[in-house]
């Protein structure tokens, strides 16, 4: 096993597999377009949604490989541990109904063997064992291929684990659609066995997950059959920090190379501020503490600094997740005595670690430093506010000889002062008085619930939502950006869309609201263009010769050696993955349903298709 920076891992997969015929493509935002089931891209696969259900050919071919950036917020409050992260990047390799189980596992062997040197003797695999009883619906057969290939490969049989579907299989992501088994790798650390059932995702510590590669070969249908699917497609997936973490020895991603800046970064603020709470805190909660800072704000980074520019910090979906993100670290750095402004000062030490891998961090920080001041500001205010509301309610508490805060009060405190659980704490113990924790977690619970109902889906991850209405309103879009253009001028240029199978939002660069007669004379030109039933041609070329036809896109962002440009007619011409509709005849109408500001310099339109 050889020790290995990110740097040199990134570089040595994406060369191992470059070497058996993929070609290299740049990794996507992580603000995905058209997929409505998620607020950020959460898999290598995302992007890649619609050349792997065969709605389109990939312009750099059937074979490819890529480092993802991803983010996944679902186990935000167990940031902090030695496991969670809510930023990551993922290498992939990606078969689109080309090679399959047998070259998807042996290269999957071969680079962790003999370019990662792990011993054979360390891994361990997992594979589908079967659901069902043949000829009944919801019957599937075990993967007894992919224990043939490794058994092939040396892994020896006590050392494949045939585990249930909620271990090996993925997909479909809704109740119907493309599905398949997959095959886990593990890496035996050497520890104890926890008991007679340790097995591969225990999670006791002996076994760690390196890799996993699926096999879309299903399809499930509404009967609840799973049927052979037409074509098939191998996604795998290996995360960077996990490989870099147990190849260097180190016990958590966080005591990698990987965090050592933004760590040290964050141990030179501490005492900055106005007292150090630490001092009552013991040792787990204070690193506790350091991590979440150091996790949030790397991702806060990322998303910021993205080249769409289109999610800040705000209320609702992608918006309230970074500010979550950003006001959580800015909770636990008041905790540890870290002074106002330090939010810009480790997005800089984040820019600084990632910027030749990813340029977007250095060419976006100026407007990432604007939005972290502005957020940091406003946030503080409102703990001040917190502070002043616990002191009335410890002097209440005191004036009537109570030595208790309730857990509604503490849940009050937490959420709408945004004071963490542990502040309160801490500042009680020093006014000699305790917490109901227990109340607050009931408060905190019901709560929860209540959030889960009224955004149920919103940040469950699956595949991009290409039916026939978000295929429409994508293409309304390319239409939408070329009037504004014609209306509004060449200035008015696209910075971020989010697509559902209601509404369609795009945000473009202006500095004032539209006026009535603007959005009226944009509206008029789309419909005309939909009535005129233009053809959209698509074809294969290069970004160069994109750009030289006076393509749009977003030339700030990666793009692989050869793009899918969309053309309709005259109006627009434009780099994109799709999906799109053959005629603007199609769309059957287009209305703006509001116009309104999105951020310094940036508006957006909610519009909808009519007539379907």
């Amino acid at each position: 096993m050889k020790n290995i920076t990110a740097d040199e891992l990134r570089e040595l997969y994406l060369g191992f597999f470059k070497s058996k015929g993929h070609a290299v493509i740049p990794g996507a935002s992580v603000i995905p377009e058209n997929d409505p089931t998620v607020l950020f891209t959460t898999a290598g696969m995302h992007p890649l949604v619609p050349y792997l259900m065969g709605a389109m050919e990939h312009p750099a071919g059937t074979r490819l490989t890529d480092v993802q950036k991803c983010i996944r917020t679902g186990d935000i409050d167990a940031v902090g541990d030695p496991a969670h992260l809510t930023f990551f990047e993922m290498l992939g390799n990606w078969s689109l109904n080309d090679y399959f189980k047998k070259e998807a596992i042996t290269w999957s062997y071969e680079f962790l063997t003999t370019k990662l040197g792990f011993s054979p003797d360390q891994l361990s695999v997992t594979v589908f064992r079967g659901e069902g009883k043949e000829g009944e619906d919801g019957y599937i057969p075990a993967d007894e291929e992919a224990v043939e290939i490794w058994k092939g490969l040396g892994i020896p049989d006590e050392r494949i684990y045939r585990l249930p579907r909620e271990d090996n299989w993925w997909g479909p992501a809704g109740t119907t659609g493309p599905c398949g088994p997959d095959t886990e790798m593990f890496i035996d650390t050497g520890k104890e066995k926890c008991g007679p059932d340790c097995r591969p995702g225990c999670h006791c510590g002996k076994y760690i997950e390196i890799w996993n590669d699926v096999f879309m070969q299903y399809n499930k249908t509404e009967d609840g059959k799973f049927v052979p699917l037409g074509r098939h497609n191998v996604d795998t997936g290996m995360g960077v920090e996990r490989t870099v973490c147990m190849m260097s020895g180190a016990p958590t991603v966080y005591d990698t190379e990987i965090f050592a800046p933004i760590m040290e970064a964050i141990d030179a603020l501490r005492g900055t501020g106005n007292g150090d709470m630490a001092a009552g805190l013991d040792a787990d909660e204070i690193l506790r503490a350091r991590r979440i800072i150091a996790d949030h704000m790397r991702t806060a980074t990322f998303i910021l600094c993205d080249p769409k520019g289109s999610v800040k910090p705000g209320n609702v979906g992608a918006n309230y997740v970074l500010r979550r993100l950003i006001r959580r670290a800015v909770r636990y750095a008041r905790m540890l005595g870290i002074g106002e402004g330090f939010t810009v000062k480790l997005a800089e030490t984040v820019c600084e670690k990632y910027k030749h891998v990813y340029p977007e961090l250095a060419e976006n920080l100026a407007q990432c430093r604007l939005d972290l001041v502005a957020e940091e500001k406003r946030f503080n205010a409102t703990l001040d506010k917190g502070e002043a509301m616990y002191k009335k309610v410890s002097e209440q508490l005191k004036a009537h000889s109570q030595t208790k805060i309730s857990g509604k009060t503490a849940f009050k405190l937490y959420d709408t002062f945004g004071f963490p659980l542990e502040m309160t704490i801490e500042m009680a113990k020093k006014d000699s008085l305790e917490v109901d924790v227990k109340g607050f977690e009931e408060a905190n619970r019901k709560h929860q619930e209540l959030s889960r109902t009224t955004s149920a889906g919103s940040f469950k991850a699956g595949l991009q939502d290409n039916s026939e209405v978000v295929t429409r309103m994508h293409t309304a879009t390319h239409l939408l950006h070329a009037a504004l253009h014609q209306v509004l001028g060449p200035t008015a240029n696209q910075k971020g869309s989010n697509i559902t199978a209601e509404r369609l939002r795009f945000d473009f660069t202006w500095p004032e609201p539209m006026t009535a007669e603007q959005k009226a004379e944009v509206e008029k030109l789309v419909n005309s263009w939909i009535e005129e039933g233009i053809e959209v041609e698509k074809k294969t070329t290069s970004v160069e010769e994109a750009k030289a036809e006076g393509a749009m896109a977003l030339f700030g962002a990666k793009y692989g050696e050869m793009v899918t440009l969309y053309s309709i007619g005259g109006v627009s011409k434009e780099i994109c993955c799709g999906p799109h509709v053959s005629n603007t005849k199609e769309l059957g109408g287009f209305k703006i349903l509001k116009e309104q500001s999105s951020s310094a310099g940036v508006r957006r339109i909610k519009a909808v298709i009519t007539n379907m």
